[in-house]
């Protein structure tokens, strides 16, 4: 059996740019890898196909079209897997769930096929099943651009995450088209400020939070904002949705503060980065 750990992400800072000719959205993004994670197994298939087991992710998932690509490039010489993967982040919460299992699933195939593909055929597969799995292929903190296939590593300042997800997840899809029909989206997209923030003391980097499809997940879910405010209110630094949402996070400067906070929080989970 292989074992892989799929780490979440917080967008630390979001920016959105104007959907392309495909209708793809480029961003630049800067994003924390946390100690929140899935675990994803892999063995020999006994029914002779592979089978993806995910509970409470019914039907077909990223990581299933993941381990169907890799085997349409890297040919034969994977075995079928019976693959099952252990959920802990939310499911639909902006954490990057689903990209990170499927990232995992491809570091695994590769492993066991004896690495047929290269690094830069790997981030091209996983840029191709979505903008969060390039990324994620490599989990640490980094600076993204384009559609997920540009990865900047960065250095973050030390931090605690209080993350407050919801038992109901928003559709990346919807927010998306939210953030459109409000014309939310740049014109540019400029890295730089990006590294500033992430080579900043963690009061400066908590003021510099931002998400361009914040206003759209409060707009399709306005009871968020309590979350923000409630998080602001228990002391953190900054506040702000992750990703499409709908889970919220604040930054708080050690374990301590951050545990004090999330015990006043139902549902609060604490993360820090890896």
């Amino acid at each position: 059996m292989v074992r892989e750990l799929a780490y979440a992400k917080l967008n630390l800072v979001l920016h959105v740019g104007r959907p392309r000719a495909d209708g793809l959205h480029p961003i630049c993004s800067l994003v924390a890898s946390i100690d929140l994670a899935d675990e994803v197994t892999a063995e020999p298939s006994a029914s002779g196909h592979d089978t993806i087991a995910c509970r409470g992710v019914p039907g077909d998932n990223l990581a299933a079209r993941a381990l169907a690509e890799f085997r349409s490039r890297a040919g034969d010489e994977l075995p079928p897997l019976a693959v099952t993967i252990h959920k802990r982040i939310p499911v639909a919460a902006g954490l990057g769930g689903g990209s990170a299992d499927a990232a995992a699933t491809l570091r695994i195939a590769n492993e066991l096929a004896g690495g047929p593909l290269q690094r830069e055929e790997l981030v091209r597969l996983a840029g191709d099943l979505g903008s969060d799995v390039a990324s994620q292929l490599d989990p640490q903190h980094a600076l993204i651009e384009g559609t997920g296939e540009r990865i900047e590593r960065v250095s973050l300042p030390p931090f605690t995450a209080v993350l407050l997800p919801d038992p109901t997840g928003l559709s990346t899809a919807a927010v998306y088209a939210e953030l459109d029909r409000l014309d939310g989206t740049r014109d540019e997209l400029e890295p730089e400020p990006l590294r500033r923030a992430a080579a900043s003391p963690l009061a400066e980097l908590a003021a510099s939070l931002h998400n361009d499809l914040q206003p759209a997940a409060l707009s399709l879910r306005p009871e968020l904002r309590q979350r923000l405010d409630a998080l602001t209110a228990a002391g953190a630094f900054g506040a702000v949705v992750s990703g499409s949402g709908p889970t919220c996070f604040g930054l708080f400067p050690d374990r301590p503060s951050a545990e004090t906070a999330a015990a006043e929080l139902p549902g609060a989970l604490v993360g820090e980065p890896r």
